[in-house]
């Protein structure tokens, strides 16, 4: 039995405002198993990046978070909810244990420091108070990620790289204290297709080598094809779908699963106009109660979706869904889709 490295348990995520409660993340549960990539899947909007920020506790301070985040170290289980944001306690996890890869490589280094320098302090935090140590640990994780002489590159600034450079460094620094999990927030989007090609088979290429547990943020379906074991698909602050990449991409249940996929341009397909889901993510407040795809739904039935929100559902092994027509797991097709 594969053991889990991460579960997050019933996270919900509050945010008040001057016009009522904001819910963006709304009761999700998943886990992230050892030597495992989960991708967490959704359009803009929909709570991947404060889900993901919740576990290392970064979020602003106005989001109220409840829930469990339970992280397996040295055998056991700690809830880190239960761990002040600034206390020594989760700082010596955050970079050592769990790390994690920012959107934008290029706002994600300070400009009035050298890369060599903000690498090195990672290092000595977590790992040794030599900074010669310190010096050639930066220099050999330059190396490992591709970085061409990074004795030279470890003394320059953020200014002199490329964005695929930078987001090597990124790499670079989430992976220089060998964390037992590592949290990817879409880290190719800013990204050249050829660059994104080169980073997603380099995380592979780490990930056998390091073992690691990674949880990777992205809206776009094709990479998780080529890195993902499993997919977790969050719509509205809650997760509707999650399975296998080859259950989801083979046998996709949920009609917004279904939307995300019939968007995406096929190889050696024709030319017909791709799938469009109607309408936009709405916001996450004064919410009615019924299935928050119902809107946007094309399948929806007024007799079965018109009522509150259903709960996951196995329709499979390792194969679940949150939607009321599987109630009788009764298949669905729709043309276009």
């Amino acid at each position: 039995m594969v053991n889990s490295v991460l579960k997050v348990e019933d996270l919900k995520i509050e945010i008040k405002l001057d016009e009522g409660m904001l819910t963006p993340v709304r009761g999700v549960s998943f886990e992230v198993r050892e030597n495992e990539t989960l991708g967490l899947v959704g359009e803009s909007g929909c709570g991947k990046s404060l889900t993901c920020k919740a576990i290392l506790g970064i979020n602003d301070k106005k989001c109220k978070t409840t829930g469990k985040i339970n992280f397996s170290k040295d055998g056991s289980e700690i809830n880190l909810l239960e761990m002040k944001k600034d206390s020594a306690e989760i700082r010596s996890i955050r970079g050592k244990n769990i790390s994690m890869i920012f959107q934008e490589p290029m706002s994600s280094f300070s400009p009035l420091y050298t890369i060599g320098n903000q690498m090195s302090e990672v290092i000595l935090l977590h790992m040794t108070k030599d900074k010669k140590k310190a010096k050639e640990l930066a220099i050999e994780a330059l190396r490992r990620v591709g970085i061409a002489n990074p004795e030279k590159r470890y003394n320059q600034y953020p200014h002199e790289f490329s964005g695929g450079m930078l987001q090597r460094v990124l790499i670079a620094m989430a992976l220089v204290c060998n964390p037992n999990l590592l949290i990817a927030d879409e880290p190719t989007t800013a990204l050249d297709v050829t660059i994104q090609a080169q980073i997603i088979e380099l995380m592979k290429q780490l990930q056998k080598e390091y073992r690691m547990a990674i949880l990777y943020i992205t809206h776009d379906l094709g990479t998780v094809a080529q890195i993902c074991d499993r997919v977790a698909v969050m719509y509205l602050g809650k997760i509707v779908e999650i399975g296998t990449v080859h259950e989801i991409f083979k046998d996709p249940k949920h009609p917004y699963t279904k939307g995300l996929l019939g968007s995406v341009h096929k190889i050696g397909g024709n030319n017909e106009r791709l799938f469009s889901i109607e309408g936009t993510v709405p916001l996450a407040m004064n919410l009615k109660d019924r299935c928050s795809f119902y809107d946007r739904c094309v399948f929806r039935d007024e007799n079965k979706c018109n009522r509150p929100e259903p709960c996951l559902k196995e329709v499979g092994k390792e194969h679940s869904v949150a939607c009321w027509l599987y109630e009788s797991n009764e298949p669905h097709e729709k043309e276009g889709i």
